[in-house]
């Protein structure tokens, strides 16, 4: 296998820490390679680096044997590198059609015919017509993904891409990405999920504190020695008994039917749902069937026009019109699957992301802010989630996405709420600190809070849910007592298959 891609003794050094030191890494010509390591190890440093967001501090880039200098992203799609970001590059008041045509040549007519068969072929449903501010987290690394595919790549980049696919969908995604592959097209593949990595790639290179711990065939390594590469120890297992039947109904939503104002949003259709003290609820769901509308219609983010109709309950009080800071002195509290922008501040620091929803606990006096308190907090989050970055004062748009997902949902848990709402906790998260995140939600529901979790890992929703529903075109299923259910039947549930028999198998 000839080498297409070579680092040799990378380096990239930050003021507060060294994010890649004398990093070694050789791609082959049609290698499927994976990049493991804990948030904070230095993948997406790394990445960005070969992709010419920045530049390395030491260390030599060879493309196809010549020393290269990738001067910037637009230099390595001349050399045929496309890259997904973890945190999305889309104008949200564009089309899906006129984002992926800044990046690809064609007119919007022939460009929009392309994108529905690129899409189609990948398991990756798009109307070229969306405006992208309307799409879910899931939907716009769908566009991400069908626009690098598109440039028609030596080199591709993917980061998580099998969050946004039903479980049905991941293996047509690996038939395409091995079809790329065998035509010599190079992968370098980042997940968390360490079973895909043994199933689909060729090798994977271990990153730990930003140095190369070793590189092996993942086929060859179990899911456990793997992690134990990244995190240097095992990972605990969640411990998760029956939950305690018949407490107090905390979230109630009583035949909920909502229009969007977005001609491209979900309509939510006659949904009913209840969330008790000492239970995990959860959604299940492919990314785009109304998990959106939902979870802004909990938050208070979007309120229930007088043309729509049902009644939301939070704590006894009906809070159909109510902003998200009444509901929130409800003790109630929301970690949302957009991480910059709706759970944090980009331009902020940590210590005033935490002051955002902490403010009441404390941290503010007579209208002044409490900077001793304010700090302390946030120290406190850091240390608590393992936070990787440069203290209370780094802004929040500097973490990795990991990193930051970790704080958002600390600084969240630490208000220690009745009412606890989740989208996606674990995006973005490592295999270590995604079982300590796992683990302390269901310490939580031990404790009495109420919990409910929107996530597309069904594997998550497996080991920590009491009670399973899941979301399809705005309407949700009956809810399944977790342990009498499979992956199987929650993946026909998935494709609206609302009344699929429980079908014979192994329980998850």
């Amino acid at each position: 296998m000839s080498e297409l891609l070579s680092l040799r003794g990378i380096s990239k050094i930050y003021p507060a820490v060294v994010a890649n030191d004398a990093v070694d890494l050789n791609i082959g010509e049609g290698e499927i390679h994976a990049i493991l390591g804990e948030n904070g190890a230095g993948k997406s440093t790394l990445m960005k680096l070969i992709y010419g967001v920045i530049q390395p501090d030491a260390g030599e880039i060879f493309w196809r044997g010549v020393h290269t200098q990738v001067k910037s992203p637009a230099h390595a799609r001349s050399l045929g590198i496309g890259m997904v970001f973890q945190h999305f590059s889309l104008f949200e008041n564009l089309t899906v059609a006129e984002n992926i045509s800044l990046a690809v040549k064609g007119s919007l007519a022939n460009l929009s015919s392309r994108i529905e068969e690129v899409a189609d072929s990948f398991g990756l449903p798009l109307d070229p017509a969306t405006l992208v501010h309307s799409l879910s987290v899931g939907e716009r690394q769908r566009v991400e993904i069908v626009r690098c595919i598109l440039q028609e790549p030596r080199l591709l980049i993917m980061d998580e891409p099998t969050s946004v696919l039903p479980p049905q969908g991941v293996e047509l995604l690996f038939h395409v990405l091995r079809k790329l592959a065998a035509s010599g097209c190079s992968i370098l593949y980042i997940s968390h999920k360490l079973e895909e990595i043994r199933t689909l790639c060729d090798r994977a290179t271990v990153l730990r504190d930003g140095v190369v711990v070793g590189t092996v065939v993942p086929a060859d390594e179990s899911a456990p020695s793997l992690a134990r590469m990244m995190i240097g120890h095992d990972i605990p297992h969640v411990s998760h008994d029956t939950a305690t039947a018949n407490g107090k109904v905390m979230l109630e939503l009583n035949d909920v039917t909502y229009t969007p104002e977005d001609p491209y949003g979900t309509e939510i259709r006659s949904v009913s749902l209840q969330v008790r003290r000492g239970e995990i609820v959860g959604i299940a769901g492919v990314s785009g069937n109304g998990q959106n509308e939902l979870m802004r219609l909990i938050s208070g983010e979007t309120r229930l026009a007088k043309s729509d109709s049902g009644v939301i309950t939070m704590n006894n009080a009906q809070v159909n019109n109510w902003s998200p800071e009444r509901r929130r002195q409800l003790d109630f509290a929301f970690v949302p699957e957009e991480r910059l922008g709706r759970g944090a501040v980009p331009d902020l620091s940590l210590g005033f992301n935490t002051l955002l929803t902490a403010h009441r606990q404390g941290l503010s006096r007579f209208g002044f802010i409490r900077f001793d308190e304010m700090k302390s907090r946030t120290d406190k989050c850091i240390n608590d989630s393992d936070v990787r970055c440069g203290g209370d004062a780094a802004r929040a748009g500097s973490l990795s996405g990991g990193n930051l997902q970790k704080f958002i949902v600390g600084r969240e848990i630490a208000l220690a709420p009745d009412l606890l709402v989740l989208s996606q906790p674990t995006w973005g998260v490592d295999v270590g600190a995604a079982s300590a995140i796992r683990q302390t939600l269901v310490e939580l529901r031990d404790q009495g809070m109420a919990i409910l979790v929107v996530s597309e890992e069904l594997e998550e929703l497996f080991e920590i849910t009491d009670r399973l529903v899941v979301i399809f075109e705005g309407r949700l299923s009956a809810p399944l007592a977790t342990h009498n259910t499979n992956v199987e039947q929650v993946g026909q549930y998935m494709t609206g298959q609302f009344d699929a028999p429980l079908r014979s198998g192994a329980v998850a």
